[in-house]
């Protein structure tokens, strides 16, 4: 079924709560076992595949999977923001509480800020995972 006729029926994709469009460079950054696949699937069959960190490519947005233990969150999105075009955003998929791996929601609102990145929206990323829009301030008005 396209894109269209999904849309036609009330049905959504995922990839349009993240606001991703054909032919966008997406650069994904933490995949392991426990990513949500059909959310993976739903944005590849949007954007096509996803770049990985050693990219040299500008891209346009970032899926930033990241668990409690990952490694220091402000350095990641540091990282993240190397590649970004200006008007870029980094999607950060964290586990829903009560799942391994839970990032508390004050670690996000510390980390960003001192990364250079305003967080805009959260969205239910799927069963396990939930997605946080970070943008530099100056795109914050962008949605």
């Amino acid at each position: 079924m396209s894109a269209t006729a999904g849309q036609a029926d009330g049905v959504r994709s995922p990839a349009d709560r993240f606001g991703l469009e054909p032919d966008m460079v997406v650069m994904e950054m933490g995949y392991d076992d426990d990513v949500d696949q059909d959310l993976r699937d739903a944005l590849t069959e949007r954007v096509g595949d996803l770049v990985d960190e050693d990219t040299d490519e500008v891209v346009d947005a970032v899926l930033l999977w990241y668990r409690d233990g990952d490694g220091d969150l402000f350095e990641l999105l540091t990282d993240a923001l190397n590649p970004l075009a200006d008007g870029g955003v980094v999607w950060l998929l964290t586990p829903k509480a009560g799942r391994t791996g839970h990032v508390e929601p004050s670690d996000v609102s510390e980390s960003a800020p001192a990364a250079g990145l305003q967080q805009t929206s959260t969205l239910n990323a799927g069963k396990d995972w939930t997605g946080a829009r970070l943008v530099s301030p100056r795109n914050a008005k962008r949605k």
